[in-house]
């Protein structure tokens, strides 16, 4: 079995085929051979029968007898005699042989049967025989007309040899034929193996599937996908990579600096303490970004979702508005909560969805000024937070939503990854986010669905 495993693709189909044929050959050799004894007993029975009617229409009472036998003849030119083809004797009722064909009939022993065909053995002889018995009109005679069973056997053999045996010898012919086939057919599949070793990694250049057979096409496919899927996962680590190398930069350069300054005000207790302060905003900020880093490198790998659930959206708002509510009532921010659709619910997963909500709100107590109002609002296609804070020029609304963007005179720390996550989550939940200016003045953020 370990060997057929490690068989090649051209050994294993012409060994199948030999074994195939082999078998193919068998059973047709079988069945014709049943056919072709039946068919040949039918045949010698009936030349038994009519050969047995011409004698019984002999005149035996003007015969003359003067010996039993019949004088053997001469072999015919160019011609053949088998002499267990036909035997035949001629007795009185009485048992006594009267005529006899001078070769295998004298041995015929008589027996008082019943008319029609019997199998028997004649006088020194082990084989068995097929004999026909039959009485004269008159009733005075008895004829009996035998034929070997091995002759018959014998007949049939010669009969299916002959028809059989040049497949034997086109055997060999149509392994040869096989191999060079499969040779042409399988010589697209050695063409993709030297592509595949060939392939630089992370290559995204699709297989050639010219002249690759149907069967092996959808595995060819598949791979292009995988290969497509891999480029993108590489392309996804080495962006996440640099961002993450670019962005971690300036942090932890900073951390550096209060570091330094620490160390350096030993003596001044109120300038040591300023820089412990910044330097745990500095861890906080660092930490968030690569909290938020890590989040978007797991979205970005996901093709689709997985354990999805029906989630009540007006549920789903209302623990994201409690989540924010204390942050948001230390900055001087009011939440207003409008659940005009309490009953639409969405396919996904609640804590991505929970995740999205989240990042909005924080987006836009962070960005609000204190005493400002954050309204969220869940319609039956949509979810809306609003503030009512200055606005964002058209140029950096235009670039909303670019990862590490952050609209110019920001004072709040970020890191510009906050609504690229939402985007990100939005697309795995085929929701679209748009990004505007409200009329009156402030910032909205509408998720949208069907």
């Amino acid at each position: 079995m370990r060997f057929l495993r490690h068989m090649s693709l051209r050994l294993h189909l012409t060994l199948l085929f030999i074994v195939l044929t082999l078998v193919a050959w068998s059973c047709a050799s079988f069945i014709a051979w049943q056919q072709t004894t039946h068919k040949l007993d039918k045949l010698f029975d009936t030349q038994q029968m009519l050969f047995a009617k011409r004698l019984s229409a002999m005149d035996f009472n003007e015969l003359h007898f003067t010996s039993p036998q019949l004088r053997t003849k001469k072999k015919i030119k160019h011609g053949h005699l088998d002499d267990d083809a036909l035997a035949f004797a001629i007795f009185t009722t009485d048992g006594r042989m009267v005529l006899n064909d001078g070769d295998n009939g004298q041995d015929i022993p008589y027996h008082y049967r019943r008319e029609g065909f019997d199998d028997g053995r004649i006088n020194n002889d082990d084989d068995e025989w097929r004999l026909l018995w039959i009485t004269t009109a008159d009733e005075k005679y008895r004829i009996v007309v035998g034929q070997e069973w091995d002759y018959r056997q014998e007949m049939a053999l010669d009969i299916i040899t002959s028809q059989l045996a040049p497949w034997l010898v086109a055997l060999p012919l149509m392994v040869l034929l096989l191999i060079l086939l499969l040779g042409r057919e399988l010589a697209p599949l050695k063409k993709l193996t030297r592509t595949l070793r060939s392939r630089t990694p992370g290559s995204d250049e699709q297989l050639d599937t010219t002249g690759v057979p149907g069967e092996v096409r959808p595995l060819v496919d598949a791979l292009n996908q995988l290969f497509i899927r891999s480029h993108e996962m590489i392309i996804r680590e080495r962006r996440f990579t640099s961002d993450a190398a670019h962005e971690l930069r300036s942090p932890l350069t900073a951390l550096k600096v209060q570091t330094e300054v620490a160390q350096m005000s030993m003596d001044d207790p109120q300038s040591r303490e300023k820089a412990l302060s910044q330097l745990h905003f500095g861890i906080d900020r660092a930490t968030r970004l690569v909290e938020q880093l890590l989040t978007l490198s797991r979205l970005d790998s996901l093709a689709g979702l997985d354990d999805v659930e029906q989630i009540l959206l007006a549920d789903l708002l209302q623990s994201a508005v409690m989540d924010i509510y204390h942050p948001a009532h230390q900055a001087g921010i009011e939440l207003r909560l409008h659940v005009n659709a309490p009953d639409v619910t969405r396919k996904g997963q609640a804590l991505l969805l929970s995740l999205l909500v989240r990042n909005l709100l924080d987006n836009a107590v962070r960005y609000s000024p204190r005493g400002s109002t954050v309204d969220v609002t869940l319609d039956a296609h949509n979810v809306t937070v609003r503030d009512n804070g200055p606005g964002i020029n058209a140029d950096a609304l235009a670039r909303i939503g670019e990862r590490f963007y952050r609209p110019p005179g920001q004072d709040e720390p970020g890191s510009g990854l906050g609504l690229s996550i939402v985007q990100r989550i939005a697309a795995l939940h085929q929701m679209t986010v748009v990004f505007s200016n409200a009329p009156e003045g402030g910032f909205v953020a509408r998720v949208n669905w069907q």
